[in-house]
């Protein structure tokens, strides 16, 4: 889970922010976010149904915003820009976990190859810190003023992902019935995976984060948001698996639907 040391770190860069923009003339907003995850990975069929809802875990994260359209300093609106007026800056905390099995017609099978498959399974677990900008097509202001009670958004960034697989196997060796749950043996593994597909070091890389959602406003001070994530990670290796066949044409990536309540702090 997430260490003492990075959520110091998080809590000094928020209260950086806070601080700072609240003296320029811009307002804040916090908030948390949870919901289920699809880890889509290199573990299943691609495409596979029941790859998908098989490998589903979770999300919760931690979220800041800078408003633009609203001073802290004067308890008044700012001066009208198109941008000021559509956008907002968010900055995040999260955590994601999905533990990983393989699903489709190569696991359905009776044979060897299917027992190493079936026995073999993962889980990823990923620390993320980054921000996003959010463009809301309709007027801040006039949402703020409950002129509508919806607001529709759409976002795009960054995040900056530490991640920590984890790969185990059960698979029980026919020629001496025995398990001997030794990942860097390929004997354990699919055969047609190369030496050295399975790797569950932990890492870090960056990731693309693009969402499409909708806020709902509560009170004058607080919103319920539903948003639809999708996270693509620089890196193949977030599941602790890589292997080199055709099918593998993508990195790892996400999508996460989360449930948030955002809170107006000034």
């Amino acid at each position: 889970m997430l260490k003492l040391k990075q959520l110091t770190v998080l809590l000094c860069l928020v209260s950086c922010i806070h601080s700072g923009f609240s003296q320029w003339g811009f307002s804040n907003e916090v908030g948390l976010i949870v919901g289920p995850v699809q880890f889509r990975s290199d573990f299943g069929v691609r495409n596979d149904q029941g790859t998908n809802f098989g490998n589903s875990g979770y999300g919760i994260g931690l979220i800041h915003y800078i408003n633009f359209a609203y001073r802290a300093d004067c308890q008044c609106y700012s001066r009208y820009t198109y941008f000021n007026d559509h956008f907002k800056l968010r900055s995040e905390i999260s955590f994601n976990k999905t533990k990983l099995n393989h699903f489709g017609k190569w696991v359905d099978r009776n044979n060897e190859e299917a027992n190493k498959l079936r026995a073999h399974t993962g889980e990823a677990n990923n620390f993320d810190i980054g921000m996003q900008l959010e463009y809301f097509p309709l007027s801040i202001r006039d949402f703020q003023g409950f002129d509508y009670r919806l607001a529709p958004f759409i976002s795009l960034g960054a995040h900056y992902t530490t991640y920590r697989p984890k790969a185990a196997t059960t698979y029980v060796n026919p020629n001496t019935g025995v398990a001997d749950n030794n990942i860097l043996n390929p004997d354990n593994f699919w055969s047609p995976w190369e030496p050295g597909s399975i790797n569950p070091d932990s890492g870090n890389t960056w990731s693309l984060v693009t969402s499409v959602g909708v806020r709902y406003k509560l009170t004058a001070l607080s919103d319920l948001m539903l948003d639809m994530r999708l996270q693509t990670y620089f890196s193949d290796w977030i599941d602790g698996l890589n292997h080199q066949l055709p099918s593998n044409k993508n990195n790892d990536y996400l999508l996460w639907l989360n449930v948030g309540y955002i809170y107006y702090l000034d």
